[in-house]
């Protein structure tokens, strides 16, 4: 860092836009663990716990009123008792009866079949 760095060195270095910005950077981690350190020597003076200097940001969120969250959950049992209420009607209702051939329908078939194969020989 350019702390570290001699002033004759730093002097005679060119000093890019790039540089610049990292070495400014580097200060402000600096500064920010330096307040930390006074903040938790402050509080051990008062004799309360540290705490950090630099609270982060916290994001708040929105609250609700507790009527509010009621009438979400009441629309929601709503959604679900009509979406079981149509499955168990469906479920409750007898399957339909599976339709069979009879024996006669069966030989018609049959025989129009035969009588279709005998065409497409001849």
């Amino acid at each position: 860092m350019l702390l570290e760095l001699d002033w004759r060195i730093t002097m005679s270095t060119q000093l890019t836009p790039e540089i610049i910005t990292a070495a400014i950077e580097g200060f402000e981690s600096q500064k920010a663990r330096i307040d930390e350190q006074i903040a938790e020597l402050r509080a051990m003076l008062n004799g309360a716990q540290p705490k950090a200097a630099v609270e982060p940001q916290k994001v708040t969120r929105r609250k609700m009123s507790a009527a509010g969250r009621k009438r979400i959950a009441e629309a929601q049992r709503k959604r679900w008792a009509a979406i079981r209420g149509a499955s168990e009607s469906a479920a409750a209702q007898p399957p339909k009866r599976r339709r069979r051939l009879s024996a006669a329908g069966r030989a018609a078939i049959v025989a129009a079949l035969k009588k279709r194969w005998a065409e497409k020989r001849a």
